[in-house]
């Protein structure tokens, strides 16, 4: 990220002029050039998914403003330059996750989660308030709650959210310097003609399917620590230790290896989307998170306490 939109972060999150509603964080919008038609004709624009009628009652009840709070009329002018913050909403319900998290520690800095197979970290899509992040800032009343990482949503385990805005880039910068040690577990199909545990590497991007990532030709960008730590029949226990974060990297890695990770709909190929069907979890989870407190100084671990689920035998 730049300076300029380091700074332009910065002074987003200082000033925010509208207050968090139902555990949902305003979004803004900076607007890079101007235009004729007023505010509700760029807004019907910008998002063409969304009905216009819906920007006419949200502009006329005041819940879109400027940088300094003062509500929208659909007729204010656009001009490059200014920031807008709306809230986001979803058109349709939300359907229930029926899988919790729980908190594995708390203070004056952290948040430390086990997150559950199929709730997202962050509203993203069809997914606002069934998100860990929003779940999260409602039941603890936590309005500058952040995750420091992010799991797949259909990955479980553990997440380092951080609610000091003062002490949030001590944090993060661990895992800007790779200094955090993070163990994965996963259950998958055999790895045949491998001496245990070993290395692979290899160079990954994201590929036509913007959501999912592939393997190219060049200098490897991602490495993974592979150990068996079980073998039954045709499927497998294997700990993993991702010495880099790429998109998808352990799912990726494994389906190269040709043992995809039991019930990825993703890799080796993507499948139709399975839409709210919560029978089947990605067989992968983040075990562990452990480093040395860039505060204290003390060495910190956090454990899943989820299990993954062997397939029963017929």
């Amino acid at each position: 990220m730049g300076n300029a939109r380091r700074g332009r972060q910065a002074e987003a999150n200082a000033r925010v002029p509208l207050p968090i509603r139902d555990g949902v964080s305003p979004s803004y919008l900076w607007l890079t050039a101007a235009h004729a038609g007023g505010m509700l004709c760029f807004l019907a624009e910008r998002f063409p998914d969304v009905p216009q009628g819906v920007w006419e009652r949200r502009l006329a009840r005041g819940e879109i403003v400027d940088a300094n709070g003062t509500p929208l009329r659909a007729d204010s002018p656009v001009r490059q330059g200014m920031r807008i913050w709306y809230y986001r909403e979803l058109d349709i319900p939300e359907t229930p996750i029926p899988f919790l998290q729980q908190v594995l520690f708390r203070d004056e800095h952290l948040l430390v989660v086990d997150k559950p197979h199929f709730l997202p970290t962050i509203p993203s899509g069809r997914f606002l308030h069934e998100t860990l992040l929003v779940r999260l800032k409602k039941q603890y009343d936590l309005p500058h709650l952040t995750p420091i990482h992010r799991l797949d949503r259909e990955t479980a385990g553990v997440v380092i959210c951080s609610h000091n805005p003062a002490s949030r880039g001590a944090y993060q910068s661990m895992f800007q310097k790779r200094v955090v040690t993070k163990v994965y577990e996963a259950l998958a199909g055999p790895i045949e003609g491998r001496q245990f545990p070993f290395t692979y590497r290899s160079r990954m991007q994201d590929a036509e399917q913007f959501f999912v990532s592939t393997e190219v030709p060049g200098e490897p960008n991602s490495e993974t620590l592979v150990e068996l730590i079980e073998r039954r029949g045709e499927v497998a226990h294997y700990r993993l230790h991702p010495h880099t974060g790429r998109k998808h990297q352990l799912r990726l890695h494994l389906a190269a290896l040709g043992a995809p990770i039991l019930n990825d709909t993703f890799y080796p190929r993507a499948l139709p989307c399975k839409g709210d069907d919560f029978s089947a979890p990605l067989q992968l989870l983040a075990r562990s998170v452990a480093f040395i407190d860039p505060l204290s100084g003390q060495a910190r671990r956090f454990d899943s306490g989820f299990r993954l689920e062997w397939p029963s035998r017929s």
